[in-house]
């Protein structure tokens, strides 16, 4: 397969995860482990082959400078992230991608609403941006610590029990607003079971390269396992939609989690119709004075050599 990879094959490897709320969604319906009836060696293949054609449509998205894309990474500790993101975008132009973390939030951030630090980062036209993690956020470890928001300021008649229903509202608002625009929004929730990682926490202490991933923190939030999966369940059932879809990616094996998620983002950006700009007919004609000119400027630069090739052989004769 060449770089004009398949939609109908990629829309395999991504329907099956995606949600757009058209249906009921159940997180424990979805499994970890899915494989897609693949092996690695033929994941890797047609992973390759999406990086390919990314960098095709990153280029022809950068010049024409009309669309932008906002990526969104969530998932538990050690499901993948920071590994996904290297992976996929590995050869991907720089210049036309940007990746924001987002940790704990600074003082200055907690006295602004909770979508202010996220919305300075969003992609400009012709650029892809990727958030790992997001003002997502704001609805799983703020929802799990009711703690975190009591430090946020907000006026405590506001904070009422229907406020994460208020925030998947504002969410999807601000979500149905940025497709209006033109930000292509696609969200990535990575979907790693209990014991894979269990697993890779191991690794992490196992490992002396990987030790400096591992924080005591990392236990104390997998204590709250269930709260999370379920703040996820609710997270993501109310916040899908055709404008802003969830991708549900089984995250076991990181191999097969790469490709539906770059199949996803190839999907997304061939929808686009992405072209290089046309160039009009009196830049055409610019650029005949122009060519004429350094070829002209070419041929110069060869008659005055030869003018010194001959001076110089004349010379060694006498």
């Amino acid at each position: 397969m060449n770089n004009k990879t398949s939609t109908p094959t990629l829309k395999s490897y991504v329907d099956p995860f995606r949600i757009d709320g058209s249906k009921e969604f159940h997180l424990k319906a979805h499994k970890p482990g899915e494989k897609g009836d693949l092996s690695k060696a033929a994941a890797e293949k047609l992973l390759g082959d999406n990086r390919g054609r990314m960098r095709e449509l990153q280029e022809k998205l950068y010049a024409q400078d009309r669309w932008s894309l906002l990526l969104i990474f969530q998932g538990m500790d050690a499901a993948g992230k920071d590994s996904a993101i290297e992976a996929v975008f590995e050869g991907i132009n720089p210049q036309g991608c940007e990746v924001t973390s987002f940790k704990q939030p600074s003082s200055n951030e907690l006295d602004h609403d909770f979508m202010w630090r996220t919305t300075n980062c969003l992609p400009q036209r012709g650029r892809i941006g990727i958030f790992n993690r997001s003002y997502y956020e704001e609805c799983l470890v703020v929802r799990v610590h009711p703690e975190i928001l009591a430090k946020q300021k907000i006026p405590p008649a506001l904070v009422t029990k229907n406020i994460w229903r208020e925030r998947f509202e504002d969410i999807s608002a601000f979500e149905r607003y940025l497709a209006r625009n033109g930000t292509v929004v696609l969200k990535f929730f990575l979907n790693v079971s209990k014991q894979e990682q269990r697993a890779r926490f191991l690794d992490r202490l196992d490992m002396p390269s990987k030790n400096w991933k591992f924080s005591m923190a990392d236990v104390a939030e997998r204590a709250l396992w269930d709260k999370y999966q379920a703040a996820y369940q609710d997270m993501i059932r109310h916040t899908s939609s055709p404008a802003a879809p969830w991708i549900v990616v089984p995250a076991d094996h990181k191999w097969f989690s790469r490709l539906v998620i770059s199949s996803a983002i190839v999907g997304a950006l061939e929808k686009l119709d992405l072209r290089f700009p046309k160039v009009g007919k009196e830049a055409q004609e610019e650029f005949k004075v122009v060519r004429a000119a350094l070829e002209n400027e070419g041929k110069r630069a060869t008659n005055a050599q030869t003018a010194v090739d001959k001076a110089a052989a004349a010379k060694a004769k006498a």
